[in-house]
């Protein structure tokens, strides 16, 4: 099957503003998804399971770590890493959801809070596929106001620490090697990141099974009873929740970006379908109802595509800010939420089978839809910004 070297939903070419680099390594990694993922997709998907075979592969495109500079293997720029996010999002959304946990969230939360120690410990391992990250911050009575409410604690006892309490939906929990966990330190009230092994004594993850999105991912509760963590392995530059927020301002945008990748699947799969499926004995591309709905479909995907390649060389220029990233996580995960659901319109009774290609996007976009901060968390903090007043409780 040949991989075509350009998008046909990417209507307005932003393409073409990659680097020619990057516009090759974006073709590798197009060809190792539509050869090695999509194949396998639908059934792990079925299963819940994860496919660890394509964690090597992920590792040896560059894909993880690409933003820190030790374990870069190429010069590339955040529209290219969002670019990335979109390519894997539109074969699966939950491959991509591992990548940002693996890359945007553990690895960045170790590159922007580590010691240098801790670095050169675990960033070119990670970087290798080697060892696989987790970051846990949500908790069970704590979500979108995490900031206030974090209730797990960390204790200092000498040289060692001791956290208690739970966390829940934590991606890639159950097969981390390390888990960045964020706790309230009880003498300062301060949110804090710790490096939590997996066979740390009183740490246990156990697997959520019963969630129909992103099931591929391994999300997980955890439990946290007394575990000691000793001082060498507290992240030392993380100094309150703010520092905790700059790390989820970039992962934002990465979902942003994600969304775009989900729209353009499900948008390639109805396009594909409506030009072979044939109703009164014409194919159903040939009908003004449909040809409406799927100019609405890239009309979406364009708007978003648009707004994502901004706010990422609004990264490149250091003026990103965290309205910008919510603004455009917010948008595309609402407006991909549209594109999915009148896909699986097109597609009529086959939109709601996994062979038709199109529900498992339509799942998939509802989790989008919640994490990294809700569409209404997401317009709070730009309403924040553009009226001056807070609204949040």
């Amino acid at each position: 099957m040949a991989v075509p070297s350009t998008l046909h939903a990417d209507f307005y070419g932003f393409q073409a503003d990659l680097s020619p680099l990057e516009q090759e390594k974006a073709l590798q990694i197009r060809d190792f998804l539509e050869h090695e993922v999509r194949p396998i997709a639908n059934d792990y998907w079925a299963r819940a399971e994860f496919p660890h075979q394509i964690v090597k592969p992920l590792a040896e495109l560059g894909l993880f770590g690409m933003q820190i500079p030790e374990t870069a293997r190429f010069e590339n720029s955040s529209v290219f890493r969002g670019w990335v996010a979109m390519e894997i999002g539109r074969v699966d959304a939950s491959t991509a959801t591992f990548v940002g946990v693996q890359s945007g969230l553990s690895m960045n939360a170790i590159a922007r809070g580590g010691s240098p120690e801790q670095r050169r410990t675990w960033l070119p391992p990670m970087s290798r596929g080697e060892l696989i990250g987790a970051f846990a911050l949500t908790e069970p009575l704590s979500g979108s106001d995490s900031a206030r409410g974090l209730r797990t604690t960390a204790e200092r006892r000498g040289d060692t620490w001791v956290l208690h309490g739970a966390k829940r939906w934590i991606g890639n929990a159950t097969m981390a090697d390390v888990v960045v966990v964020w706790a309230r330190d009880v003498a300062d009230r301060q949110v804090k990141g710790f490096l939590v092994r997996r066979e740390t004594p009183g740490f246990h993850a156990s697997k959520i099974d019963d969630k129909q999105s992103l099931r591929i991912v391994q999300n997980a509760d955890i439990t946290l009873e007394n575990v000691e963590v000793h001082e060498s392995d507290r992240l030392p530059l993380i100094l309150g929740f703010d520092d905790v927020a700059t790390v989820l301002r970039l992962t934002r945008a990465g979902v942003a970006w994600q969304s775009v990748g989900v729209a353009i699947g499900a948008y390639e799969t109805a396009l594909r379908y409506v030009g072979e499926r044939e109703q009164f004995g014409k194919p159903l591309a040939s009908y003004q109802l449909v040809q409406d709905r799927l100019a609405q479909c890239l009309g979406n995907i364009t708007a978003c595509l648009a707004m994502c390649v901004q706010v990422s060389r609004m990264e490149d220029e250091d003026r990103q800010s965290h309205a910008h990233a919510a603004l455009a996580k917010g948008y595309a995960t609402s407006r991909a939420r549209e594109v999915v659901a009148w896909c699986r319109e097109l597609l009529g009774g086959n939109g709601i089978t996994l062979s038709g290609g199109v529900v498992r996007y339509f799942a998939d976009a509802e989790a989008l839809y919640s994490l990294e901060g809700t569409r209404d968390m997401s317009n709070l903090i730009v309403g924040r910004d553009i009226t001056g007043v807070s609204a949040f409780v």
